[in-house]
């Protein structure tokens, strides 16, 4: 049961836009008899249909869409689960992929329905995308076998066993696909494109997930997940292909409409990734035989007026052998092939371009060709005339062959139900007829841009440098034999009020130089040290108060005999934390430190070197404040009241003036 990997029936067909009133035919209001004239069952609405395709509507909220064709002697049918990555929380990544597998290991009345497929010789699958989750089953068109499927959807929506002994053997299954994707450069370059295009969004993170949390997720989780999402008015089913309409609306309401959906409401969702604001690149070093490098950019919603026109730029620049990333890498010999693909989703997804390239020449200049392609070629020279029709054409192709084909087209509107309407398909068809040159020439201009750019660069390295990050033991390992050294400190109950700091503190005079002291326990026997200098007034500091901040940063920066990095080992080695006329240090390393306070108070040189990188440091600083909103702020407090003269100590300086 694969992944999906790209939109199916084609990527170019999932680039639906905003919704509209479809131009086909269509029915608005819900009636209670069929196109065919028939009575609808009790409880069934039909709602709209174009080109025989038709919807209804069960009380339940379960939405049925019903493609009649008996060109074959087959019939499909398809569940489509609005539940995808999408929705995964912290620990659950590939969730939404395990429980795809577990639903075929049975449910209450279907114990064994594999079993019971292959006996019918039924043909089934399920896959896992961003948005939605499906599962089909196709057959020879018979009454019985028509009646056995939807049973079994019905019950698998709400009975599934999602047992520990089914995740437990399907876990391994699941690993085996990570594995293999990790062996395949081109699937482990996407994935890391794709986690380096999002910081916040679950579209970032591969729909395989995580490997420790695929080993490791809590049954009891999945079958929450599982209870949360598989609910009628959170599901279409989908039947196409040879059967009878009337009798069929008959069957899934017999099989459908008794399922209640959970009293709880589904999860509300508000993540919104930020706009890109950089390139971001990055490099993955595997052992390979083949390079290759990818760009990647964020594009909006499937559903947005600028999808169609993302998509034919990406088929203009695209594909091969006609393409303009063919012609300026794969013709002048760069690279061995290129390709390229959008991933139109729900909500804003991506594209990727990308060139695989000989071992042993250069990636470089395939990455610089390749950028300057994407996001050049259209400015230089706007999509021809011949290349928008060629682009349409094949697009056009892709929508008539799935329609053609009753079991592919039921299964591939599931693209566009999770979109939000399978309507979206015939959407989608009619307004490629109708898209422009300029229409793509503009977006790509919007979106194919530096700044929503990141570059991946799978590059072959047999002999990788890995830092493999083991397990930690737990505290309580570490802490098993540990033997605290030393008894506690007593430490004094300090009375802080006014009076006893005045009877405990003992001042002492030595000439000019006042000290008060205030003896004290403390724990580590620490010592606080605050010195403060009269430096002038506000007249003999006139023009000069930038100096003294200035000094008093220089005086550390070197001295007679000492460096600056011998000084700061110095305090390092007397335990000194702080600046040098305000420090924390211990008792014992007092003396040794008001040594060195006073060396560097009287024997600092001031180095012109260490001068001219304080002032760089001082003025990038200053520069970095004019983006800042509370310093621009502070800034225009002080100038509002600001009422000293310039060159007055008190004189509060504009950011232009610092």
């Amino acid at each position: 049961m694969k992944i999906a990997k790209k939109l199916a029936v084609a990527a170019c067909v999932a680039s639906a836009f905003t919704m509209m009133s479809t131009q086909a035919e269509e029915t608005k209001a819900p009636v209670s008899v069929s196109q065919a004239g028939t009575a609808l069952p009790a409880g069934v609405t039909q709602g709209p249909s174009i080109e025989g395709v038709t919807e209804y509507r069960l009380a339940n909220g379960l939405r049925v869409v019903l493609f009649p064709d008996a060109s074959k002697d087959t019939a499909t049918v398809n569940m489509t689960y609005l539940v995808g990555s999408r929705m995964e929380n912290y620990g659950e990544t590939g969730m939404a992929h395990l429980l795809e597998h577990l639903i075929f290991k049975g449910s209450k009345n279907f114990p064994n329905p594999t079993k019971e497929f292959t006996n019918r010789g039924f043909r089934m699958n399920g896959s896992t995308w961003l948005d939605r989750t499906n599962y089909y089953v196709s057959f020879t068109a018979t009454e019985d076998n028509l009646k056995f499927a939807l049973a079994w959807s019905a019950d698998a929506m709400r009975n599934s066993f999602i047992a520990k002994k089914d995740l437990d053997s399907e876990m391994s299954v699941v690993r085996n696909e990570y594995e293999m994707g990790e062996n395949r450069p081109s699937s482990v370059l996407m994935k890391r494109m794709q986690s380096m295009m999002y910081d916040w969004h679950n579209y970032g993170k591969s729909t395989i997930g995580n490997r420790s949390d695929i080993e490791h997720v809590r049954i009891e989780n999945l079958q929450a997940f599982y209870h949360r999402y598989y609910r009628p008015d959170n599901a279409v089913l989908t039947v196409s292909g040879k059967f009878d309409v009337q009798k069929t609306l008959e069957w899934i309401v017999k099989d459908f409409s008794l399922i209640q959906n959970p009293k709880e409401a589904l999860p509300a969702e508000w993540t919104v990734e930020p706009t890109a604001d950089g390139e971001r690149v990055f490099e993955i070093r595997r052992k390979g035989e083949t390079q290759m490098v990818a760009v990647g950019y964020r594009i909006p919603s499937a559903l947005h007026p600028d999808a169609l026109g993302v998509e034919v730029a990406t088929e203009v620049l695209a594909d091969s052998p006609n393409g303009r990333l063919y012609d300026a890498l794969v013709k002048t010999g760069l690279a061995a092939n290129v390709f390229g693909y959008a991933v139109g989703a729900k909500e804003p997804g991506f594209v990727i371009f990308g060139a695989s390239v000989k071992k042993g020449e250069s990636l470089e200049k395939v990455k610089d060709k390749l950028i300057e392609t994407i996001e050049g070629s259209l400015k230089q020279k706007p999509v021809t005339s011949k290349e928008l029709t060629r682009t349409k054409a094949q697009m056009e192709t892709m929508y008539e062959r799935a329609f053609a084909d009753p079991e592919g087209f039921g299964v591939g509107l599931s693209e566009y139900i999770a979109l939000g309407d399978w309507r979206l398909f015939f959407y989608g068809r009619d307004k490629t007829k109708d898209v422009t040159a300029q229409q793509a020439d503009s977006a790509a201009d919007k979106y194919f841009v530096r700044d929503n750019r990141v570059v991946g660069l799978f590059i072959p390295d047999d002999n990788p440098q890995r830092a493999e990050i083991t397990k930690a033991p737990s505290a309580e390992e570490l802490l098993a034999n540990y033997k605290p050294q030393g008894a506690a400190q007593k430490i004094e109950a300090f009375d802080s009020s006014f009076d006893n700091l005045d009877k405990r503190t003992q001042r002492i005079d030595i000439g000019d130089l006042n000290i008060a002291l205030l003896p004290k326990q403390t724990r580590g026997e620490t010592v606080t040290v605050c010195m403060k200098f009269k430096s002038g007034d506000e007249k003999n500091l006139f023009g000069k108060s930038s100096l003294q901040p200035v000094a008093a940063a220089m005086l550390t920066r070197g001295t007679k005999t000492m460096t600056r990095s011998e000084i700061e080992d110095r305090m390092t080695e007397l335990k000194m934390a702080g600046s040098i006329t305000n420090f924390t240090t211990t008792r014992k390393n007092l003396p040794a430190a008001l040594e060195l306070v006073f060396d560097v108070m009287h024997n600092s040189i001031m180095p012109q070197d260490e001068f001219d990188q304080f002032k760089k440091q001082m003025q990038v600083m200053i520069e970095s404040m004019r983006d800042k909103p509370d310093a621009l702020a502070q800034n225009a407090i002080t100038q509002h009241f600001n009422t000293y003269p310039k060159g007055d100590p008190r004189h509060e300086y504009s950011l232009d003036e610092s």
